[in-house]
């Protein structure tokens, strides 16, 4: 952890977007998969204003844009084998491929939900073969949606019908989905009910599927996978809670949970600072260590080592945002920080850095969609309880 210390204190700013006419919150990050001789070339990014923007990684020169009006786009994430393929997730019940080495605004491949489908999630497995999609509630029904994602580098621009559903696991909006980073059959899903299920994938039927369900007790806003060889679940609450899992354990008399915190704003001494809200986790591989990103109002950003005995803050950024950060990307290989916030500004922080502009961008802000939607799940969240 000293040494995870010591290169974020040696971040600094070495590229910022230039702002777009139309300003949106940058609300998820995604870099396409390194080739194997050189480094990740492009960076997406979902906005606000229900569209992917995609950036040169290194420049962060503005590329691409793709627009599905009147839809909303969720998420977005580079193939795995291709680094000019991204996905995204659109509320018209539909899965958006898109090819950015082609000068064309329409989607190479749609795969397309059922008729009642509004998908709020979605990821692709590491072997690029599947895609799923978790939907919002319709009356009563919740679905995971699969497709079979092969041929995706083929350019024909097609409709994929679905593979099949999982519907009985979930009986409320589905708001992430997170394929193993190795095991391509195993997913784990989180809902606003609470619960984060593990599935695997090459069983017969959804019942069989069903490795685990571990439950947050509230709604969840992110998951992932942690520990060595990914054995282990962890999830992020829209009321700032932290669940961690280690789904190993399943089989055997030690309990599965590592760690339960209910608030992280109270459990993470952040000195002279406070912490406001949670973006998301990841798992450092190389240090074997799990961590959380947090911020504040004003745009900081906190980052916070989770060990079974409780978290720890390892230090912060300041000075780069100016309003809440909502989507991060930390690259491994060269220890660079990606983030996008509510300012509309998406930052590249390299270690030693130095940026030659320090204008600080004006504030925009407006409520998002996704802000919409946890506010309305946040506030039924505490009628219930």
């Amino acid at each position: 952890v000293e040494k995870i210390e010591e290169q974020l204190a040696s971040l600094r700013i070495a590229k910022r977007s230039t702002l777009s006419e139309e300003p949106a919150y940058l609300l998820d990050i995604d870099v396409s998969k390194p080739a194997q001789s050189e480094g990740s070339r492009f960076v997406a990014v979902s906005c606000s204003n229900k569209s992917i923007r995609v950036y040169n990684r290194e420049t962060l020169n503005f590329l691409r844009e793709y627009s599905s009006h009147p839809g909303i786009l969720n998420g977005v994430r580079f193939a795995h084998a291709c680094d000019s393929i991204v996905f995204s997730a659109c509320s018209d019940g539909t899965v958006k491929c898109w090819d950015i080495r082609l000068a064309t605004q329409k989607a190479v491949q749609t795969f397309s939900g059922y008729p009642s489908n509004v998908f709020v999630s979605f990821d692709v497995n590491c072997s690029d073969v599947i895609v799923c999609a978790g939907t919002e509630k319709v009356e009563k029904d919740t679905f995971l949606v699969f497709w079979d994602a092969r041929g995706i580098t083929d350019c024909a621009s097609t409709t994929e019908e679905p593979l099949g559903v999982y519907s009985e696991s979930h009986n409320d909006d589905i708001t992430k989905i997170c394929f193993h980073p190795i095991e391509p059959n195993l997913v784990a899903s989180g809902s606003t009910d609470g619960l984060v299920n593990v599935f695997d994938i090459n069983k017969d039927n959804e019942d069989d599927a069903l490795t685990s369900t571990c439950n947050s007790d509230s709604s969840v806003s992110f998951i992932g996978w942690s520990g060595k060889d990914y054995k282990q679940v962890y999830c992020v609450t829209h009321d700032e809670g932290f669940c961690w899992w280690d789904i190993a354990q399943l089989d055997t008399e030690e309990p599965i949970t590592l760690l339960h915190v209910l608030d992280v704003r109270d459990a993470a001494c952040v000195e002279n600072d406070s912490l406001h809200y949670l973006v998301g986790g990841l798992y450092h591989e190389k240090a074997d260590r799990l961590f959380l990103m947090g911020g504040t109002s004003t745009g900081n950003i906190h980052l916070i080592s989770c060990g079974t005995d409780g978290l720890s803050l390892v230090g912060s950024l300041c000075g780069g945002h100016c309003a809440p950060v909502r989507s991060f990307c930390w690259s491994l290989t060269d220890e660079s920080l990606l983030t996008g916030g509510e300012d509309a500004q998406l930052l590249l922080w390299k270690p030693g850095a130095v940026e030659r502009s320090l204008a600080k961008k004006a504030s925009v802000k407006m409520a998002s969609s996704v802000q919409k939607r946890v506010r309305v799940h946040s506030s039924a969240l505490k009628s219930r309880k």
